[in-house]
């Protein structure tokens, strides 16, 4: 299993957990937790396929969507563990801070393979690690986490710019996934950990 597999994975189990625990605490049915957990699972990647004109892993086997399932059944488990409210939970943040990591090193991974410019590997890392979670907050008539979280797309972002910059150092490119997604993880656990955030731009309203 090379570094792509490792995280696609890794990040489609998280994903699907939060996704699906996310439609939990809003109270949806059981296929709307399904629903949720699979968009997000799924949404990020279908999109960082789409753009550099590839068809979409979900739709060419069933592995992707199997192991999406697998995520959504997780989260089932784990909600019925869990008393209160789940969106600040742990069972929510830390896998969202995993998925977040392993998705960037995947849209990353691709942006190289497909040859794109440092702007091109850095957008694709940022757009496939939140946008499968923006899909699912639009679904559930929410402002999208990455317009308004204290460093949520930042650390894909930054996460981008560190795996070009590894990847210039002649090191393989499954090192620099590995340092991208340790860096992405370590970055969005300190945020949550010290309630780092970035200015907010607000005017006078008369």
């Amino acid at each position: 299993m090379d570094a792509f597999d490792l995280m696609n994975v890794v990040g489609l189990v998280a994903f699907a957990m939060v996704g699906s625990l996310k439609a939990a605490d809003a109270e949806l049915d059981l296929f709307g937790v399904t629903v949720l957990g699979v968009l997000t699972a799924l949404g990020g990647g279908t999109m960082r396929d789409t753009l550099v004109g590839r068809t979409p892993a979900s739709l060419q086997s069933i592995s992707d969507m199997s192991v999406a399932f697998v995520g959504v059944a997780l989260a089932v488990v784990l909600s019925r563990r869990i008393s209160g409210r789940l969106r600040d939970h742990p069972a929510i943040l830390l896998p969202d801070a995993v998925g977040l990591a392993a998705f960037a090193a995947t849209g990353a991974l691709v942006g190289t393979q497909a040859g794109l410019s440092p702007y091109g590997v850095v957008i694709l890392a940022t757009l496939t690690a939140v946008g499968g979670g923006s899909l699912a907050d639009l679904l559930l008539n929410r402002v999208p986490v990455v317009l308004q979280e204290d460093f949520y797309a930042t650390p894909a972002l930054l996460g981008g710019v560190v795996f070009w910059l590894v990847t210039q150092l002649s090191v393989a490119v499954d090192t620099a996934a590995l340092v991208c997604a340790g860096f992405v993880l370590s970055v969005r656990v300190l945020a949550l950990r010290y309630e780092w955030e970035l200015p907010r731009v607000s005017g006078t309203h008369e």
